[in-house]
């Protein structure tokens, strides 16, 4: 899809991209561990290494095992603590820097079509919204969601085709670092508008979609142009010399609570400090409040670690309707391992599946405005590439996607979901 926009943006990107280099934090000879842990215990120690020892960084956790990044200089640190608990581990990463050279595919300077082969930056997905928004302005709205910090509009897209239609909201990187999620989310605006499938056709037409490609865009702008690794907001935290705060843990959903959520700025998973602290957060509740009851299914995607998770994170006590959620989980899941990359999706509460988490939009959304499928749907892969997943994998991984939420939309109907909230 060639849109003209874009192509300026390229032009003075590839002008601007030495110089940008230049400047970005690096991740040589940084690796990434996969620890096996038996317990509770086990797992609380090396998360807490990422959580209070300067080098380690958490990038996954679950009942079975930990990922963690480790600078170069914090290796025998490791091993120590390792060899201490008799923690089996092995290398998943050898050196991340690598990975982040190679994420991009080799691309000239005169190829400048925006599409998913290649991961793009803020500017150039705001112009594809453009583009979208004045070829097809009949079903086609711009969702202003609000202003970041640092100023820039969080930009979002409404798709209906028809009124009286149930709505379904999705939300896209809230953490910065997870590009694969507004690549995702671009390329399904796109097929819900120019796909000719008979299935994808009754998805765009039948239902009103609300899509935010980037919700965290001051992070998201930093990972393109600072630090890819960058998970946070970018607001100062009066006090400290740490920045920002964990979005997906800033929400007023039993904000804090079970150890959810750390209270510590320097943090990964900092909560802010109040719920509602983050401009970014507090805009899109304000938005997702005031349109509620056109709201049926709510999506945010994250990665990785390929697996659902429903309500509830601030507990291991089971949703009322946790069953249909289990159902609707298991149908998207069956979908995309029927397909022939085979990709395996696992899903369960988010307590129970993965770990605490509290002030999660996801929970916000389910607990206090009643919109009662809702999950976080962590994207490829399992760990061989993390966040860094290479740009070859994008439409693929689309292609899970779009299977995946045919099969979740469909069975949510079958159980009664998708009625009308509101009155004509």
């Amino acid at each position: 899809m060639k849109v003209s926009r874009v192509m300026l943006v390229f032009g003075f990107l590839a002008a601007c991209l030495a110089l940008a280099d230049a400047s970005k934090v690096r991740y040589d000879n940084f690796k990434v561990f996969k620890i096996q842990t038996a317990n509770a215990k086990q797992r609380q120690v090396i998360e807490g290494l990422a959580e209070n020892v300067k080098g380690f960084n958490l990038w996954h956790s679950d009942d079975k095992e930990v990922h963690i990044m480790v600078n170069p200089e914090k290796l025998i640190y490791l091993q120590n603590v390792t060899r201490s608990y008799q923690l089996p581990f092995q290398v998943m990463v050898s050196n991340v820097q690598s990975l982040i050279d190679n994420e991009q595919p080799t691309k000239s300077t005169d190829d400048l079509s925006f599409g998913w082969t290649s991961y793009y930056p803020l500017s150039a997905i705001e112009a594809f919204l453009d583009d979208i928004l004045a070829k097809y302005p009949e079903v086609t709205s711009h969702v202003d969601i609000g202003t970041s910090f640092e100023g820039r509009k969080i930009r979002g897209i409404k798709i209906s085709y028809k009124t009286g239609n149930p709505g379904i909201f999705i939300e896209s990187n809230i953490h910065a670092r997870e590009w694969i999620t507004s690549a995702t989310a671009t390329w399904y605006i796109n097929q819900l508008l120019t796909s000719t499938d008979a299935d994808v056709r009754n998805l765009a037409e039948n239902y009103d979609w609300y899509i935010v490609p980037v919700l965290n865009v001051d992070g998201f702008v930093y990972t393109h142009e600072t630090d890819r690794m960058w998970r946070k907001t970018r607001q100062p935290v009066e006090g400290s010399s740490c920045i920002g705060a964990d979005p997906n843990r800033n929400s007023d959903s039993h904000w804090m609570e079970s150890g959810g959520a750390s209270a510590d700025p320097c943090s990964e998973t900092y909560a802010g400090t109040h719920p509602f602290s983050e401009p970014e957060i507090k805009a899109i509740a304000d938005y997702v409040a005031s349109i509620k009851e056109r709201i049926n299914i709510y999506l945010a995607f994250h990665s990785y670690s390929q697996v659902l998770l429903s309500p509830y994170g601030h507990t291991t006590e089971q949703a009322d309707n946790h069953d249909d959620l289990m159902a609707v989980a298991k149908a998207y899941s069956d979908a995309v391992k029927a397909l022939p990359y085979n990709t395996e999706y696992t899903y369960g509460t988010s307590a129970t599946a993965m770990y605490y988490t509290t002030g999660s939009t996801r929970d916000w959304v389910y607990n206090e405005q009643g919109i009662r499928i809702s999950y976080t749907i962590e994207f490829r892969d399992t760990g061989r590439f993390g966040f860094i997943l290479p740009a070859i994998q994008i439409l693929p991984h689309c292609e899970d996607t779009l299977a995946g939420i045919l099969a979740l939309v469909e069975k949510a109907k079958e159980l009664k979901y998708l009625e009308l909230k509101y009155t004509i």
